[in-house]
């Protein structure tokens, strides 16, 4: 029995509602991991208190981390789907907003070391018994800070991401206006909270981020329940 794979041409609207179904996986995951896992056992200036809820609940950090990586591996059929979809309105475009995805989702894979390493130095193993206590919690707790700036510096490029999406949606005409413009406003504010992280960690606030969510899921709603129009898609693929 051979196996035929669908064109996207003959049925752009199933790829849609694929893409549409992993952005809300991206979204749930990447927001269970951060409210229910490490806003949960991180205590900000506190690294023994973060250590010691680390230590009695290792296996939730874990899923935590897991919950993370599910996350970006569905970032890549995303961001191919939304490739074939955008660059009827500028190829090249779509292919450098391609290319800030997949910088992006690499620097924030390659970041989760970081919270492994978190969760190795509270290990009770033998090679760390040269370490204080303390020491060990203070080089956890550092691995968690740099977890956190790691993760900041990959928003810098889906920063761009969304500047890009958000210009491409709005010319495209065969997706909402207004989905493009809640796109370049979430691309501006993960812009301006990664770099202020950087130079002036007291402007940077979580509040900065929730026009990302709405925009976010916003586009993916779309995608789900409307998809693309397809007699303008199709002509702007001629």
């Amino acid at each position: 029995m051979n196996f035929k794979p669908v064109k996207f041409e003959s049925s752009p609207q199933m790829y849609a509602r694929i893409a549409g179904l992993l952005y809300l996986v991206i979204i749930v995951m990447g927001a269970c991991s951060q409210a229910f896992v490490r806003n949960k056992l991180y205590v900000s200036g506190d690294a023994i208190a973060t250590a010691n809820n680390i230590i009695q609940n290792p296996f939730l950090w874990k899923i935590g981390i897991t919950a993370d990586l599910i996350m970006h591996i569905c970032d890549l059929p995303v961001m191919i789907i939304l490739y074939y979809f955008l660059k009827p309105v500028s190829k090249k475009l779509a292919l450098l907003n391609l290319s800030f995805n997949l910088i992006q989702t690499a620097i924030l894979v390659l970041n989760k070391l970081n919270l492994l390493t978190a969760l190795f130095f509270l290990s009770d193993v033998d090679y760390l018994k040269s370490f204080s206590t303390e020491q060990l919690a203070g080089l956890s707790y550092l691995s968690i800070k740099v977890h956190n700036f790691g993760f900041g510096i990959g928003l810098i490029f889906f920063g761009f991401v969304c500047l890009f999406e958000g210009y491409l949606i709005f010319k495209s005409d065969y997706f909402p206006k207004a989905i493009g413009i809640l796109m370049a406003i979430a691309g501006f504010c993960y812009l301006f909270n990664s770099f202020a992280l950087i130079l002036e960690p007291e402007l940077s606030h979580i509040m900065l981020l929730m026009p990302c969510l709405i925009a976010e899921l916003s586009f993916s709603l779309w995608l789900v329940f409307k998809g693309v129009k397809l007699e303008i898609w199709k002509q702007k693929c001629i």
